[in-house]
């Protein structure tokens, strides 16, 4: 018998096992946009421009104003955003950067590739920045803050602005799952001096490969990220910076062109989903993402907390629904980054999350069918273990 014909307990069958739930299925969109993308490809192929070409300099305009920021600068990730923006900023070796330990690898993977050291800060109950726990970890060696908008919610950015300025440090905000997010009449991007984003295919915004934006309203910043990013040269063979290669592809900004006039309305067809999942689950003892006024999460990631996560990813899994971890191991317990030297319970709420968070399947085209047998299951199999 296969594993995914197999039986767990506390799940009856809802649907047939074959009737397979995809995490993300980013062919749905593909098909939909098909004619426009194909359209918006081949003028690249015609032009021939595949490096910092039209479509590059196009897609810069429109996202920046997307944001409300003046400036962008394509790059090829969200890791070498961040690492951009810290490196036009100024910062390097000698500096502390604090950021959050329940982040993905690449925010604290850019600080240490300027040279500075990664100061990490727990997290609030929700995953978001915790301005108390930052605030603690500010030292006389402290240049930046990076806060992380996790999931697709923004945290809480008043306080950290204001540690900021109190403090005299750099504010740059890791976006990454946070396209077209809103807190308090702003999006995401707005806040620091500059942020990055991703436009890894899976993301609310996502490319046909990796692609990434640095966005700021300093002309400097935006001035040195694009003398950065393209061999440290404004002319050709003439390098007056650090030389790197951070460049984004015509391709992927053609792509993305023709997906931007659409996230808005693929935001709120996740804000629809998450109402849903929460409607479905409201009465579980498990915990759910809020709905909270004054602030438009944008669910790059629906993301539970049920004590025996490990038995019940398996049992969805044996049902045919895929489901996600992030993030499983903290990254103060990365091998990697043992040479920070934190120990195991320095980040107990990081740590908590890590043990208990579930990402549930979640994208715009997600059949409302499917979800509610995604929170079939889970209901199914939480009821159990409360028996």
């Amino acid at each position: 018998m296969t594993a995914r014909a197999t039986r767990q307990p506390g799940l009856r069958q809802h649907g047939s096992a074959d009737d397979h739930v995809a995490f993300v299925d980013l062919r749905a969109q593909t098909r939909a946009l098909q004619p426009a993308l194909t359209a918006a490809m081949e003028a690249v192929l015609r032009r021939g421009d595949f490096v910092l070409g039209e479509d590059v300099a196009g897609f810069e305009r429109e996202f920046a104003a997307y944001c409300g920021v003046d400036q962008a600068v394509g790059v090829d990730s969200g890791l070498s955003a961040l690492e951009l923006a810290l490196r036009a900023a100024g910062i390097g070796p000698g500096d502390e950067v604090i950021t959050q330990a329940n982040t993905f690898i690449a925010t604290v993977s850019a600080i240490q590739a300027v040279g500075a050291r990664p100061v990490l800060a727990d997290c609030d109950p929700q995953g978001a920045v915790d301005p108390a726990a930052v605030a603690a970890r500010i030292s006389p060696r402290t240049r930046a803050i990076i806060p992380v908008h996790l999931f697709g919610r923004i945290g809480d950015m008043e306080a950290i602005l204001a540690l900021a300025a109190e403090h005299g440090l750099v504010v740059i905000e890791d976006a990454c799952q946070a396209h077209g997010a809103v807190w308090r009449g702003r999006r995401a991007g707005s806040f620091g001096l500059a942020a990055a984003f991703s436009f890894y295919p899976a993301k609310n915004l996502g490319a046909f490969g990796d692609g990434g934006m640095l966005v700021t309203s300093s002309p400097e910043l935006a001035g040195t990220a694009r003398l950065i990013r393209n061999y440290g040269q404004r002319v050709k063979y003439e390098h007056e910076a650090m030389p790197l290669n951070r460049r984004l592809d015509t391709l992927q900004a053609a792509v993305l062109r023709v997906k931007l006039p659409q996230l808005d309305s693929w935001n709120d067809r996740r804000r629809q989903l998450a109402d849903r999942y929460r409607e479905r689950l409201a009465d579980l003892p498990i915990n759910l993402p809020p709905a909270e006024d004054g602030r438009r999460h944008v669910y790059h990631l629906f993301v539970i907390g049920v004590d025996g996560r490990d038995p019940l990813r398996a049992g969805l899994a044996a049902a045919g629904i895929e489901t996600g971890i992030h993030y499983p191991i903290p990254l103060h317990r990365q091998p990697v980054l043992a040479s920070l030297g934190y120990a195991d319970g320095s980040f107990p709420l990081t740590e908590r999350l890590a043990a208990r968070s579930l990402s549930l399947p979640m994208y715009p085209e997600l059949p409302v069918d499917q979800l509610d047998r995604v929170a079939a299951a889970v209901r199914d199999w939480v009821t159990s273990q409360a028996g």
